[in-house]
Order: C-alpha cells, then structure tokens, then sequence
C-alpha cells in the first residue's frame, strides 16, 4: 500500500461509481475563505481541507477547518458521504466539531444533489446562521483547485452569495 493510500484511503471498485463525484475532495487543500458581512463587506479567513476514502473505499469523509486572523478556531467539522443505490440518493452529513451537532445536507426535500460536468450543487435547512437555508456549489476549476460557494435564502427561492472558499491542493 502506497502512502498516499494509507494517508487518504482508495476507492473500493465495488462502491457505488457515484461515488467519485465527490473524489475531488480527496487529498489536502490550503483554503482561502471570505464570508459577506450584514454591511457588505467581506472578511478573510485561513482555512484547510482534507479529504480521504473510509470505510474501505465506501465513503468519504472531509474535514474542514477554518481560522480567524488570531488564528482561532472559527469553523471545525467534517462532511461524511456514501451513496445509497437502492434509493439513488446521496447521504451527506455534516459535523459541528465545536457544537457537537449533527446537519444532513442535499435532503430530497430541498432537490437532492445536482451534478454537472464541473459543479456539484446542493442545499440545507441551515442550524446556526440567521438565514434559513444554505445552497451550496463546488466548481472544480482544475486538479489543484477548487471553489465552495455558500448562498443564504429565507425563503429557498431568492438567493444571496455569503461565503466563497478557494482550495489549493497542497504539494505531497
């Protein structure tokens, strides 16, 4: 086993091929984040990413950490996602490191997960910012880059950018 295996997992051939359209993730990633203050105004933030295949290549789990300028802790948590299919559905769930709580994101309910050629799209029942749902889109711009897009509704119908993250994979 390479150490790229060991340190990310592999896929197992007998997973669903669904799921490589998140493999994207898999590695490490140096983030540039920015969300939209009430004002306006963007902040910048300092954040990581990694990715790996768990469970012996059935599923991939992602952690995401991103820092203030004291270089506290802001966000910390880990995306886990395994595709079901016998329902063709996606199962992705979200860990707050620093609540404790648990969010389920691409519900059927808010129009599952949508993919295209580069872009992976999908929405939640938003737990802690004042806004009711987060739409959120992954562009894969290259192999070493990628964007995470956050949009804030109220309603699920008008939407509103508040959060863009640039990942750069990180050298080996």
């Amino acid at each position: 086993m390479s150490q790229n295996d060991r340190t990310y997992g592999k896929p197992n051939p007998r997973a669903p091929r669904e799921l490589s359209r998140f493999s994207f993730l898999i590695g490490q990633w140096r983030c540039d984040a920015k969300v939209k203050q009430p004002d306006g105004k963007w902040l910048t933030y300092q954040a990581a990413w990694l990715g790996r295949f768990i469970l012996d290549g059935y599923a991939i789990a992602d952690e995401y950490r991103m820092m203030d300028t004291s270089g506290a802790l802001v966000v910390l948590g880990m995306n886990f996602r395994a595709y079901d299919p016998a329902e063709q559905t996606w199962n992705i769930k979200w860990l707050d490191a620093l609540k404790g709580t648990w969010t389920d994101l691409g519900l059927e309910e808010l129009g599952g997960v949508k993919f295209d050629a580069r872009s992976v799209v999908y929405a939640f029942k938003e737990p802690m910012a004042p806004h009711a749902y987060t739409r959120v889109t992954y562009t894969v711009l290259s192999d070493t880059h990628f964007r995470w897009q956050g949009d804030a509704s109220d309603d699920g119908d008008q939407w509103r950018e508040f959060m863009v993250v640039d990942a750069y994979r990180r050298e080996e």
